[in-house]
């Protein structure tokens, strides 16, 4: 197995002491093992056709990053019924939320793009080439779902040309500045997803896709021809998909569930350990 998936800590943390830098639970693998991923090092795409588990999957991550200490949300979702279930905690950490709004999208990643220049002046600075748990620093977590419509459906083209570089930009650089970016899209095709964008995330989950070339953009070329083709993934097992970290090969996995019930126990908890002065937040711009 791949290092670099599946980590074996001799403890896991549970709130709320959770950390950003605390390797993230998303399921089991084909074998029951259980896979963790380290989130803050590396970025992640999420694609596959609608009904694949997507959601599963960018549910179980924002959960995590939302029991953390250190986490400072970023969110964009324009049908948002996912990620606009975590509004009011967003807003309780100093968060920010987008909607269906493509220039208020643009807003938010220029703005992170001049925090992450920010941040690594302050490396530069130091001598370092990374932040580290012991530096406290507040985690940009960057949770881009249907990442299609920005770049794709809606606005100019112009904005969506801006709106596919600022997101290379922002996944290219963020990681080592504690900014790692997870997107999801329901259109894993190359106007949606750019060979240059896609090579640049670590982490790339294919969910059940319709063919086997849709599988390769998300996984890599070549993929599929080898074995490892999204296509066969049975639609009667959602929240199944395939997982390749860099350097690696792809592994099936089966992605840890939270219901609606359970999620809006967390968002609920969430937003009181803030709303009550339980936990400091830090607004972006910090």
């Amino acid at each position: 197995m791949h290092p670099t998936i599946h980590l074996s800590p001799d403890t896991i943390p549970v709130a709320p002491t959770l950390s950003m830098f605390d390797p993230v639970f998303v399921g089991i693998d084909e074998f029951g093992a259980p896979v963790y991923l380290d989130l803050v090092y590396h970025n992640l795409l999420d694609a596959g056709e609608p009904g694949g588990g997507k959601s599963v999957l960018i549910q179980n991550l924002v959960a995590h990053a939302f029991l953390c200490h250190d986490f400072t949300p970023v969110l964009l979702d324009p049908k948002w019924v996912e990620l606009g279930m975590w509004m009011e905690p967003a807003d309780a950490l100093g968060g920010i939320f987008v909607g269906p709004d493509i220039e208020g999208g643009l807003r938010v990643l220029r703005r992170l793009q001049k925090v992450m220049d920010r941040r690594y002046a302050w490396l530069v600075a130091h001598g370092r080439r990374k932040f580290l748990p012991t530096d406290l620093i507040k985690v940009i977590g960057v949770f881009i779902d249907e990442l299609a419509y920005y770049t794709a459906t809606t606005g100019t083209p112009e904005q969506q040309k801006e709106f596919i570089a600022l997101v290379r930009d922002l996944v290219a650089r963020g990681r080592a500045c504690a900014m790692p970016v997870i997107a999801a899209t329901q259109r894993p095709s190359v106007d949606i997803i750019p060979t240059s964008l896609r090579d640049l995330f670590g982490y790339r989950a294919a969910f059940r896709c319709t063919t086997p070339n849709s599988s390769d953009i998300i996984l890599g070329h070549g993929w599929a021809s080898a074995g490892f083709n999204a296509q066969t993934i049975s639609p009667t097992t959602p929240g199944v998909f395939y997982l390749i970290a860099e350097g690696g090969i792809p592994h099936l996995v089966k992605a840890a569930y939270l219901s609606d019930e359970q999620i809006h126990q967390l968002v609920d908890y969430v937003t009181w350990t803030h709303r009550s002065g339980q936990r400091d937040s830090v607004p972006l711009a910090a």
